[in-house]
């Protein structure tokens, strides 16, 4: 059986995160190629990370800057290894380039970094992201640098991989377009009607910067222009590890209502009338998005939220930019039960063209297969990569090998002197 050795930044969480939730159904597909998994990662477990061991997937520990990842994956020795985002590639690329050079190098880039880092930035000075002095920043060039040496880059978004080959000239041969994959049972789920439903509901991982400035978007302009309209209606706001100062937002009076946790997400989604999703910044595809629409629930979201999500149906909401045509857009679907059958209706159906598990998984197999039979001559194409591979990885090695000497010479002092 073939082996992948998959390097997390993250445990994955699926139900707190999309990336989480993209993370498994990668792993998924991987499965349904055959292949025998290791999920390893330098991050701290956590309560929420998925059971991988009842999926039949080995969970290893592993250090940064530590000479025992070598012998980890030496005795590993697996086919391919799949850097969960570009931080990953940086610490461990040249290590499995070094020690397991026959293994298909693949990045999972979730969403693109420096365009998601950009577009905040353009946000916080008020500038426009048209502007793409923005996309050429330090943050992209470790980017854009990780995508060319590695063999190849699923991306999630069909946006991203046009901006990687316009701006940054990389090889359409380097870039894989690999959207969410949803199951039959997803995208055929019968689901609550109009008077099943109440109320609104916003739904994000705290800790990603784009969920937190919706929700404060949310409380501060767009809530009360809703609350105007519809007095009784409240917002139900749910989410993986709020802090202090959202869980400080919580006001019952005027219907905003913070949560956090939610033990059963789609459930959740089912139970709400409209989702809400006022992204002012982001990349990649939204996770909540694509969970409204298998579960036909109109969402109001923004031009950044609907980003690689259309199809050439109708969206399933409305999109709008600003705070009064948000709320105008959510209280009409709200009030209307003829116009939210209609767009609850069209959920389903762009879930379908757009995530049908077994195509995508299809593609993926394809594409990794023939990368597997060609992986000589496709590294002797990409000069850029492998220039990068030699001058990058040399120098993280050396910073690397500084770091474990560094940290073996203390463990020797403080032995000594305990002695």
């Amino acid at each position: 059986m073939k082996k992948l050795l998959i390097i997390g930044y993250v445990w994955p969480e699926p139900n707190s995160s999309a990336a989480g939730s993209r993370m498994m159904q990668l792993i998924n597909s991987f499965q349904m190629q055959h292949y025998q998994i290791t999920f390893a990662s330098p991050a701290q477990q956590t309560e929420h990370m998925a059971d991988l061991n009842a999926l039949n997937i080995a969970v290893e520990n592993i250090n940064l800057n530590c000479t025992s990842f070598n012998d980890f994956i030496v005795k590993l020795a697996p086919d391919a290894v799949m850097f969960d985002r570009f931080m990953m590639e940086e610490q461990f690329g040249w290590r499995v380039s070094e020690h397991c050079p026959q293994a298909l190098r693949i990045l999972d880039t979730e969403d693109l970094f420096c365009l998601r880092h950009a577009r905040h930035q353009a946000y916080k000075e008020k500038r426009s992201i048209i502007d793409e002095n923005l996309l050429t920043s330090d943050l992209a060039k470790r980017e854009v640098a990780a995508i060319f040496r590695s063999d190849i880059s699923l991306m999630i978004s069909s946006i991203e991989v046009e901006l990687l080959q316009r701006l940054f000239k990389v090889d359409a041969k380097l870039l894989h377009y690999c959207p969410f994959m949803l199951n039959e049972a997803q995208l055929t789920q019968v689901n609550p009607h109009y008077q099943q439903r109440q109320d609104f509901m916003v739904i994000g991982n705290f800790r990603h910067a784009p969920n937190w400035d919706a929700v404060l978007w949310l409380k501060q302009q767009i809530w009360p222009l809703i609350r105007k309209q519809l007095p009784n209606v409240v917002l139900n706001i749910y989410g993986a590890y709020p802090p202090p100062k959202a869980t400080d937002l919580h006001d019952e009076k005027s219907g905003f209502l913070v949560k956090g946790w939610v033990d059963d997400a789609v459930l959740a989604m089912q139970s709400a009338k409209v989702c809400l999703a006022p992204l002012r910044f982001g990349a990649g595809m939204k996770g909540k998005l694509a969970e409204a629409m298998y579960c036909a629930t109109p969402s109001v979201t923004t031009d950044v939220g609907a980003e690689s999500m259309q199809t050439e149906l109708p969206w399933a909401g409305a999109i709008a930019n600003d705070p009064q045509a948000i709320a105008n857009a959510a209280v009409k679907l709200y009030q209307d039960e003829s116009i939210w059958q209609t767009v609850s209706d069209l959920g389903p159906k762009n879930a379908k063209v757009m995530y049908q598990q077994e195509s995508i998984n299809s593609a993926l197999s394809q594409c990794i297969s023939q990368l597997t039979d060609t992986l000589t001559s496709h590294r002797q194409a990409n000069f850029i990569g492998s220039m990068l591979n030699h001058h990058h990885h040399k120098s993280t090695q050396y910073m690397s090998q500084w770091i474990d000497v560094k940290t073996q010479l203390k463990v020797i002092v403080e032995g000594a002197d305990e002695q």
